[in-house]
């Protein structure tokens, strides 16, 4: 992990409101901490034995002829009638052997790769709600305006390393259409890696297409360098579409890594019981390995998992719940049996941004990152069960994430560290305010929060007694403020432009 001075440390007021926000410095974070394993070897035996026995004897339900085409040539057991496809141990083994244990993305500027596997942590922006919500505007249907705040934010601030799958589908642009324009603001007003839409092949080739018309090289050397990731979900109980499956496979053939991701609630989409819920998981995940590496051999693919509960009384998603947070951890296990990269989630069910959502969301932060997660997706913005993305969540998110990252941060054990030499410069009984390895130090010494407020109870009801709720607010409005656009070649925008119109035309033709 590469450590910067910190920007500053505390000032006073008049300073701090002359200064920007104060954020940690953009880094690749690394997590050198052994992971939190909370089942022994038996326990995730079990879980895989059981996964084993789905997938033999119950099978996944796919609904594409090109998918089941596939796995009858690598010998599983076809249904075409039922779409039921059964594969063995010896079919999930053999593709173990041949996916990439870590995969690098890098955008159009390389300076901002990330690292998918290993240590490496990567935060993601939120995804997918249809609604946008903040405390001046409220809550109102996710459109292209509020979609490209949410990128400069992205690119704002520095625990940010990785742009969602729209995260708020511009519902009032054409349906079949819109990932275009949403794909041209990820590059347009960032120069993150960025999620791209796999519902269906053509979706998931126009973000590769664009990715690499961004960083001027030909699709075919993105292939050897990705740039862009999906997440490709199952339906759980058991089921895989055609769309997503062709996406995945768009993804495959051309190097791009894909997240299997099992969108399992217990009493919902799996039993209730949690070993349970993580065998149908483990099974739905394993599947989708295998078939990226039926489309191509070392095709870089991610362990997904996304488990948690729902409440009984109302069938409702939770997350950040106790068996969220397991799963997160347990998960976590499964990928490193694996020897896959691990992608988890940090989610809150919160209906507005409270105690509830900051205390789920630290529950399941603590969960993905101790359980040693890869790609912790939804991290910042993500709020209503995932049908919401909020401008306040993800201030509230970002201070999580670098206090997350600040955790990560090991210590160094120096002479200078250890501070001997200032212990015997302070008589007993005295203090270090004054002493010179504090005035050496007290600017950086510690993390500076953004949006906590450390003052007493005096300074804070002086300066107009905010809560953070309304802190956040004030700090969304002046990160736009201070965001500034990164420099794209005017050649490459028109080349983009281009392209876009093109694929409007053929999409309106009725091209895939």
């Amino acid at each position: 992990m590469k450590h910067e001075r910190r920007a500053g440390g505390r000032r006073n007021r008049a300073a701090r409101g002359a200064a920007p926000i104060p954020q940690l410095p953009w880094q690749k974070v690394v997590n050198s901490y052994p992971p939190t394993e909370i089942v022994g070897e038996e326990g995730i035996e079990a879980i895989h034995q059981t996964s084993l026995r789905i997938l033999s004897d119950l099978g996944i339900r796919v609904m594409s002829d090109r998918v089941m085409d596939l796995f009858e040539r690598a010998g599983a057991k076809v249904d075409r009638d039922s779409g039921l496809v059964r594969i063995d141990a010896e079919l999930v083994d053999h593709a173990l052997t041949t996916t990439p244990k870590t995969v690098t993305l890098t955008p159009r500027n390389p300076d901002r790769a990330v690292e998918l596997g290993g240590q490496s942590v990567v935060f993601g922006l939120v995804a997918g709600p249809p609604n946008v919500h903040d405390c001046v505007r409220g809550r109102r249907s996710g459109n292209l305006a509020d979609y490209e705040n949410f990128t400069r934010l992205a690119h704002h601030f520095n625990a940010i390393h990785m742009i969602g799958n729209q995260v708020a589908a511009p519902q009032e642009l054409p349906a079949n259409n819109r990932h275009l324009d949403t794909y041209f603001a990820n590059l347009r007003l960032s120069d993150l890696s960025f999620h791209v839409t796999a519902i269906g092949r053509g979706r998931a080739m126009d973000g590769i297409n664009m990715m690499a018309i961004a960083r001027g090289i030909s699709v075919e050397e993105m292939a050897d360098s990705p740039g862009v990731t999906t997440i490709i979900s199952v339906n759980s109980p058991r089921l895989l579409d055609g769309e997503m499956a062709e996406g995945l496979i768009a993804m495959a053939e051309h190097g791009q890594p894909v997240s299997i991701t099992p969108f399992t609630l217990m009493g919902a989409m799996t039993p209730v019981t949690l070993p349970a819920a993580l065998a149908q998981q483990n099974a739905e995940a394993l599947f989708g390995v295998v078939l990226t590496q039926l489309v191509k051999p070392g095709a870089p693919v991610l362990y997904g998992a996304f488990t948690s509960n729902v409440d009984m009384r109302s069938g409702a998603p939770a997350f950040g719940t106790p068996e969220n947070t397991k799963a997160n951890l347990i998960a976590g296990q499964l990928a490193r049996r694996y020897g896959l990269p691990y992608r988890t989630s940090n989610a809150n069910a919160s209906n507005v941004v409270d105690l509830q959502a900051a205390y789920e969301t630290t529950m399941a932060t603590w969960g993905a990152v101790m359980g040693g997660g890869n790609l912790v997706y939804h991290a910042a913005g993500w709020l209503e069960g995932g049908l919401t993305a909020s401008y306040e969540k993800l201030i509230l998110d970002v201070e999580i994430l670098q206090n997350m990252i600040e955790v990560l941060r090991p210590l160094v054990f120096t002479e200078q560290t250890l501070g001997f030499d200032a212990i015997a410069s302070v008589p007993t009984g005295g203090h270090f305010f004054g002493a010179a390895h504090t005035m050496e130090r007290y600017e950086t010494a510690f993390y500076q929060p953004m949006l906590s407020d450390w003052t007493n109870h005096g300074a804070w009801e002086a300066a107009g007694g905010k809560d953070a709720l309304t802190r956040a607010t004030e700090l969304w409005q002046r990160a736009l403020k201070e965001y500034k656009e990164p420099v794209l070649d005017p050649a490459i925008r028109e080349e983009l432009e281009t392209y876009i119109a093109h694929r409007r035309e053929e999409i309106g033709a009725g091209e895939p």
